[in-house]
């Protein structure tokens, strides 16, 4: 951390405080479910509603950064998850939590691609390895921390102490931390595209249609969802090549070396998510461990991810990317393989598969990240960050809806433990692409 600047530390406290609360909900849903009275379908809303609205303005954030200061557009993002947080945590119906955390979304999707993007521009690209690798260390950490955190309050506190403690937290850190906050990024302004906004809804429906599938199953209204939210996308993609000045640029992808690099990030990002997914399924309906013990058992998995990304950002200035995609992607298919073979026989093996696939993660996704925008100039950074922080939560949200699925499929012939094995078995085509896509990456000495 010691190479980075004040201000990028205040971003990845921010940051962290806000990313935990994207994993906690799934903890609460039996409690949420008991005291409101609603059925499944109904409370994966806390999640699922908090995912679509992060995706939705994933996108938008290229706009932001060009035209509202840094240090206001930061307030305004904190600000945002504050109110939705505040109102989560005193709402009287269960509407009011959905409302909260749509909120809370929105202030997380503004916030992922423009600390990230903020952060590379302000860092020399021969440090940018090591800078990412904090980025990764502060993302993983808190994707892993938040069931662990929402299993601990949860099993001597109300669902509402969850709410409060992030809303103290982050009003406690935005408020002693305004001193450091500058404005870094150069302001382009250019008018707000309304039409191109409004189309970008397209990654909504689809993030949407892939997190109510499990619970719904398929249906004509969702098929049509899905359908018009291609059309939207497909119609974006055009109208953005059309403009002299895109929404979005989508000219990043001209540049050799983008698109695989980005393609990796979601590969591994797909590792990581499954592994916060299947574990506490191995530890809850195959050990028959309580939620807190669960919990604390995906400890040394986020510990050793948190120890090596810092690790894999140096070794990327050292080696390049394409010697970590390969040691990321044996570690992950290991973790699967062990999995798929120990996962239900030995405790001990079922965690050690755990930190092989977080530890995969660790190797591949933030290098990937930093070896995409490296290959993009300057003024391209804020764009090919949107768009990787986009499709790297459409990949997570596809993955989590093939294990619900794989694991419904196989279940119907098998336990509940053989059916997370054969699941974990077919995971490993996931990481075996990522020796493909190493092939294509260009060996190329950091400028």
């Amino acid at each position: 951390m010691k190479r980075l600047s004040p201000f990028s530390l205040v971003l990845l406290f921010t940051s962290f405080t806000m990313s935990i609360s994207q994993s906690t909900m799934t903890t609460a849903y039996p409690i949420l479910m008991r005291q409101f009275g609603i059925n499944a379908a109904n409370v994966q809303w806390v999640t699922s509603g908090f995912m679509v609205a992060m995706t939705l303005v994933m996108p938008l954030s290229p706009w932001l950064l060009d035209n509202i200061p840094l240090k206001k557009l930061l307030n305004l993002i904190v600000g945002v998850f504050l109110i939705g947080t505040l109102y989560a945590m005193v709402t009287p119906n269960f509407l009011g939590v959905v409302i909260g955390r749509l909120l809370e979304g929105v202030a997380v999707g503004a916030l992922f691609p423009t600390y990230q993007a903020v952060i590379l521009e302000n860092t020399p690209k021969d440090d940018r390895g090591v800078a990412m690798g904090t980025v990764g260390l502060v993302m993983g950490s808190a994707l892993a921390v938040g069931p662990i955190v929402s299993g601990i309050v949860l099993q001597w506190g109300s669902w509402r102490i969850l709410f409060g403690l992030f809303f103290i937290i982050l009003l406690v850190l935005i408020t002693t931390m305004q001193s450091k906050i500058e404005n870094t990024h150069k302001l382009e302004p250019r008018n707000f595209d309304f039409l191109s906004a409004f189309l970008l809804i397209g990654f909504a429906g689809i993030l949407y249609t892939i997190s109510v599938l499990p619970a719904t199953g398929w249906n004509w209204p969702l098929g049509l969802i899905l359908l018009l939210s291609v059309i939207f996308l497909l119609t974006f993609v055009v109208r953005q090549l059309k403009e002299e000045t895109p929404f979005l640029d989508l000219r990043v992808f001209k540049y050799q070396g983008y698109l695989p690099a980005m393609l990796l990030t979601g590969m591994s990002y797909s590792g990581l998510i499954t592994a916060t997914v299947l574990m506490p399924l191995y530890f809850q309906k195959v050990y028959h461990l309580v939620p807190v013990l669960s919990g604390l058992l995906m400890i040394p998995a986020a510990v050793f991810l948190s120890s090596m990304n810092p690790r894999a950002g140096r070794l990327l200035e050292k080696i390049g990317l394409r010697p970590l995609v390969l040691l990321g992607s044996t570690m992950m298919v290991l973790g699967y393989l062990d999995l798929a073979v120990f996962g239900t026989k030995y405790l001990l093996l079922a965690i050690i598969g755990a930190m092989l696939l977080e530890g995969g993660n660790a190797f591949i996704m933030m290098p990937a990240v930093t070896a995409a925008n490296n290959a993009l100039p300057k003024h391209l950074v804020s764009h090919g960050t949107a768009i990787i922080t986009t499709m790297r939560q459409v990949i997570g949200a596809t993955s989590i809806l093939v294990a619900s699925i794989l694991i419904g499929v196989f279940i119907k012939s098998t336990s509940y433990g053989a059916a997370l094995n054969h699941t974990a078995a077919w995971f490993i085509l996931i990481p075996l692409s990522g020796y493909l896509l190493a092939s294509r990456i260009r060996v190329q000495k950091q400028d």
